[in-house]
């Protein structure tokens, strides 16, 4: 399945939304021409350790099925390049500070002028109107502004991050999917349209239940731990060797665990009788299961619930989860062709079209890798190329003439 085969993509963002964005579009069959500074290319590459040959594990992770073209924006040569890029393309992504693009002449407006039907998205920290369109935005600041962390962690200790970039890669989906709704309208129109995707606004969409929880009752919404406010018991329980999290989100599922776990009593508690009385005693609940999980191992927990159709799994570590043989089973771990890490592999996109995935027809690219080929197909010569490097207008890992 390449949906997006024939799409040309500029990419002039950088770090993990943008990318993570056009990673997306590259897997669905997009060309991507992924834009970096000569010299240091996308500042991802060096977010490490841990690094992987010469890059570092989130720039792997986030930029496959791409061509690097190494550009300096600085110069005006180079602003032609980009220039030229854009007006033969379908999407371009940016994620400049306020005010970066159209400083330089990158803006929606003006690439627009001459290529009406581009479809061009900005990824921004909190948008691009309001008191706060000015401010620089990354994943933990958006955790923490847009109310991510309050309700993460336990209510007796301090706030934490959510272990993994959630705002960055949900920006990167939401961008994703609003580029490939603009293509579908552009069918339509012939026209081409501005995106905008806010880290901002994805971190108050992923708060959006305890929003609206706050505002049907007033009541500011505070973290559980491994546990859901609204549900019990919908938590982590300590076991003799570690902790499984079980998931009885209902008055069955609840007399089931109860039994698995040698507690009929529980079953017939009136403090325990319907969901809403069992969170309301949750606390004592919890310590309740948790005396009988603590005396069992993590497996014969698992083993229990699930033999009674109770929703349950340990929590794990990533080596643990990478040897799972579902891993294998569902294809989810590929490897792709690297010019310098022979055994590079990679986590595929989590969709399926009739039970085959998206393919990695490119390895993340080494900085510049791409430069030479890409201008010569967008109709500079050997000599220009050539110049351009020579003032250090471009980066050209491959020498002219040799790709």
């Amino acid at each position: 399945m390449q949906p997006l085969g024939g799409v040309f993509v500029v990419d002039l963002s950088q770090n993990l939304a943008g990318p993570f964005c056009t990673q997306i579009l590259g897997d669905l069959g997009a060309e991507v021409v992924k834009v970096e500074r000569p010299g240091t290319g996308d500042a991802a590459r060096q977010w490490g350790p841990p690094f992987w040959g010469d890059d570092g594990a989130l720039f792997l992770s986030s930029n496959r099925n791409k061509r690097s073209v190494a550009v300096d924006l600085k110069t005006t040569e180079g602003r032609e390049v980009v220039e030229r890029l854009a007006s033969r393309a379908d999407i371009f992504v940016e994620s400049f500070r306020a005010g970066g693009a159209e400083r330089l002449g990158l803006d929606y407006r003006r690439l627009s002028t001459s290529n009406p039907r581009l479809i061009y998205c900005s990824i921004t920290a909190f948008g691009v109107r309001g008191p706060s369109s000015h401010l620089p935005g990354y994943d933990p600041l958006l955790q923490a502004y847009g109310g991510l962390m309050s309700v993460t962690g336990h209510a007796d200790q301090p706030p934490v991050r959510v272990g993994t970039s959630i705002i960055d890669m949900a920006t990167g989906m939401w961008a994703a999917i609003g580029i490939i709704a603009a293509l579908r309208e552009r069918e339509a129109t012939g026209r081409g349209t501005h995106i905008v995707a806010s880290l901002f606004d994805t971190a108050l969409m992923w708060c959006a239940y305890h929003a609206i929880g706050y505002l049907a009752t007033g009541q500011v919404p505070r973290p559980h731990g491994t546990g859901l406010g609204m549900i019990a018991p919908y938590e982590a329980f300590p076991t003799a060797d570690g902790r499984v999290m079980i998931a009885a989100g209902n008055d069955e599922l609840f007399r089931r665990t109860c039994h698995a776990l040698a507690l009929p009593g529980l079953a017939r508690d009136p403090r325990f009788a319907d969901n809403a009385s069992r969170v309301r005693h949750r606390t004592v609940l919890f310590d309740l299961i948790a005396e009988a999980t603590g005396r069992l191992t993590t497996e014969e927990v698992t083993r229990r619930l699930q033999g009674a159709g109770v929703p349950c799994a340990p929590i794990r570590s990533i080596d643990q989860v990478l040897a799972d043989p579902q891993v294998e089973a569902n294809e989810m771990l590929i490897g792709a062709a690297h010019p310098s890490i022979p055994d590079f592999r990679t986590i595929a996109l989590p969709i399926q079209w009739d039970g085959a995935r998206a393919p990695v027809r490119r390895a993340p690219p080494v900085l510049g890798q791409h430069t030479a080929e890409v201008l010569e197909a967008i109709g500079y010569g050997h000599d220009e190329i050539a110049e351009l490097e020579r003032i250090g207008a471009i980066q050209c890992t491959c020498p002219v003439g040799s790709w």
